[in-house]
């Protein structure tokens, strides 16, 4: 597949989702995320909100979604995302019903290798189980609290290759890239290219970055999507 630039947008009101999401279309992004704060502070709502002002964009729901997985999968797939997020860390059995509501609803679902102790099988199990994609993902607390100790803080390139190779689903990587990495990830073999904290939100505050952040995007949207996957 081609790349593809997807932002986060890791924002606790939907207005700032709004403005932040509509700038972001301008530039050229591909898929729109509501992500974890945005779905907590504004549920179901907050997807609404992004489907009627974005109606044929592609829209992410970021639940990270542990246990009843049918229910959640169903409602986030009826308010107008395309795509709904499972931890591989949660039972199979979640997975195979978001996988069965993601079929039910015609919704993808996007399994997450975060947290699992073998980060290769971690995203195999997910492909085996049914899973459209694959985010490998390298948490937000697990990064501060490694680099706070004073040791080298993870990154999911380190594994980016292995698990490209370990699965034929579109893989996308997740957790602190800098700039010039999410650029570097269809060279990686991963299409799928996300743009949040801290690139484009502000990671203390969850709020937009300041700068000229549409012009910003413009470049890393051209970046990106004049590559081809490795």
């Amino acid at each position: 597949m081609k790349p593809i630039v997807q932002i986060s947008l890791d924002l606790t009101n939907i207005d700032e989702a709004l403005e932040t999401a509509a700038l972001a279309m301008r530039a050229g992004v591909d898929w729109l995320e509501a992500g974890t704060p945005l779905i907590l502070a504004e549920g179901l709502h907050g997807v609404r909100a992004l489907r009627k002002a974005f109606p044929t964009t592609p829209i992410v729901a970021d639940l990270k979604t542990m246990d009843g997985g049918y229910l959640e999968a169903e409602m986030m797939a009826k308010a107008g995302a395309t795509h709904v997020v499972v931890m591989a860390r949660a039972h199979a059995e979640t997975v195979k019903c978001v996988v069965k509501a993601g079929k039910d609803f015609g919704c993808k679902v996007m399994g997450d290798n975060m947290i699992c102790e073998d980060m290769v099988a971690g995203a195999k199990w997910l492909e085996d189980l049914g899973c459209d994609y694959v985010i490998h993902h390298i948490g937000y607390d697990e990064r501060r609290g490694i680099a706070a100790a004073g040791h080298r803080m993870p990154s999911p390139l380190d594994k980016l290759r292995e698990v490209v190779q370990a699965v034929k689903v579109p893989v996308q990587a997740v957790g602190g890239l800098s700039l010039e990495q999410a650029i570097q990830c269809p060279k990686y073999g991963a299409p799928l290219v996300v743009l949040g904290a801290p690139l484009t939100i502000d990671a203390d505050a969850f709020k937009t970055a300041d700068g000229n952040l549409e012009a910003s995007l413009r470049l890393i949207c051209e970046a990106v999507h004049a590559q081809t996957v490795a």
